[in-house]
């Protein structure tokens, strides 16, 4: 701005430039001339007519070149579009599977863990019951044991009382009242 300041005359004088720059109509005009020349190129290269029956046709040729480019151009969207929404129902899906493989991880691990927990719940209960089982086992021994040693206490008794009548008998030379069968 402060060049406009410095410079009143330039900022009122007329610019030149307007000589320079085309009217829209001239650049419409170029622009549709580029673009037929490039669908007439386009629409030789993919449908080559000899050129006598090209100059003789004319507009009619150029405008089926159009409509061809045109369908092309429609064709060319509908299979960009086709392919963009197969990409995305391709992601889409791969999404979804891997969240249920997400989802299928994480329930295998809850279960194995809560298995494994049982499984050493079990094992704790097992080392319990076999703990109770050898304790049953060592006190059946220890009463099986007291049993022994009370019918041999009981048999020591019944020697010596045995051998004490005996002696009885033989001292005063009396027989026992009860005697063995076969005498």
């Amino acid at each position: 701005m402060p060049e406009l300041q410095s410079k009143p005359e330039t900022a009122l004088a007329p610019a030149p430039v307007a000589a320079e720059v085309p009217s829209n109509d001239a650049v419409a005009k170029k622009a549709s001339e580029t673009e037929e020349s490039k669908a007439t190129v386009v629409a030789s290269e993919k449908t080559p007519v000899p050129e006598n029956k090209q100059s003789s046709r004319g507009s009619i040729d150029r405008d089926i070149a159009l409509a061809e480019v045109e369908k092309e151009k429609k064709l060319s969207y509908v299979k960009a579009w086709e392919e963009s929404e197969k990409a995305k129902a391709e992601n889409r899906a791969q999404k979804q599977l891997s969240a249920i493989a997400a989802w299928e991880n994480s329930k295998k691990a809850t279960l194995e863990a809560e298995l494994k927990k049982i499984e050493e719940q079990l094992e704790k209960k097992k080392a319990e019951h076999g703990e109770r089982m050898k304790n049953k086992v060592a006190l059946v021994h220890k009463e099986a044991g007291e049993k022994r040693a009370m019918i041999e206490a009981n048999r020591c008794e019944e020697v010596l009382k045995t051998e004490e009548v005996a002696a009885k008998y033989r001292a005063t030379g009396t027989t026992p009242k009860k005697t063995i069968g076969c005498f």
